[in-house]
């Protein structure tokens, strides 16, 4: 009898593992082609059977990050961030080596800071990079990480003056790095390992014309109708557009 049930073990375990498997690979397919809540509700069904498993958790915590941005309430955009902080964090508990759990931590960290306090957006400067700099030494393809980079850079590039003064307050200093040119050879480099990905084109404009030097505008232009040369997927990619047409229209 104990046999029985052993056997009848393995089998039922083999069928979830199945069930599982099939689940994982139709929630990716739904994630590549930005159908992100049908995606998120499969990682949420999986994440509930194995908590353990990294790629459960670290495509879960970006599905939060990206869909944040589609919550109208700020309440409930930032509590999707904060899941998606508490999932990256768990992702790199369990393995410190993968390079998507430091993506999508600094993903998630990136996020809570575009609607954050000045104070905030300078502690978690040093926290971003460190987590861009140890994914790109994992993976040094990973076009997100380039991305998230390129816009650290820009941002502490940008900071004002009272930013600045906060930063030598709190920190001793600006963290090293964080130049135009830096952000601007981030987001090329993103576009060069990634060119179907509008966002990182309209980054890459977007920096040239906050810099303002020189030809800029010109290549601000340049990389804008290269975005505009591009069709739309989702939602994200109609509101870069947009962004991009605004955009232009400051520099012509």
């Amino acid at each position: 009898m104990k046999k029985i049930i052993f056997g009848f073990l393995i089998v039922t375990s083999g069928v979830f593992a199945q069930q599982a498997e099939v689940q994982f690979r139709q929630a990716v397919k739904l994630k590549n082609e930005s159908r992100f809540e049908e995606s998120l509700v499969i990682f949420q069904q999986l994440l509930k059977a194995d908590s353990s498993k990294i790629e459960y958790v670290y495509n879960t915590s970006f599905l939060y990050s990206k869909l944040g941005n589609r919550q109208h309430e700020e309440s409930a955009r930032q509590n999707y961030f904060l899941k998606a902080e508490y999932l990256a964090r768990k992702a790199i508990a369990i393995d410190p080596n993968n390079a998507e759990g430091h993506y999508t931590y600094a993903l998630a960290l990136g996020r809570i800071n575009e609607n954050a306090s000045s104070k905030q957006k300078i502690a978690n400067a040093k926290l971003i990079k460190g987590e861009c700099e140890t994914g790109l030494r994992l993976n040094p393809k990973h076009s997100g990480l380039y991305h998230i980079l390129g816009r650290w850079h820009r941002t502490i590039a940008g900071f004002n003056f009272v930013e600045k003064g906060m930063i030598n307050a709190f920190f001793g200093g600006v963290p090293e790095g964080g130049s135009y040119k830096d952000a601007i050879d981030c987001f090329s480099k993103a576009v060069l390992l990634e060119p179907g990905y509008m966002l990182h084109k309209f980054e890459l404009a977007q920096t040239y014309y906050e810099r303002g030097e020189g030809d800029d505008n010109i290549l601000c232009k340049v990389w804008c109708k290269k975005v505009l040369e591009m069709v739309p997927v989702d939602s994200d990619d109609s509101l870069t557009l947009e962004k991009t047409r605004n955009l232009l229209a400051k520099v012509e």
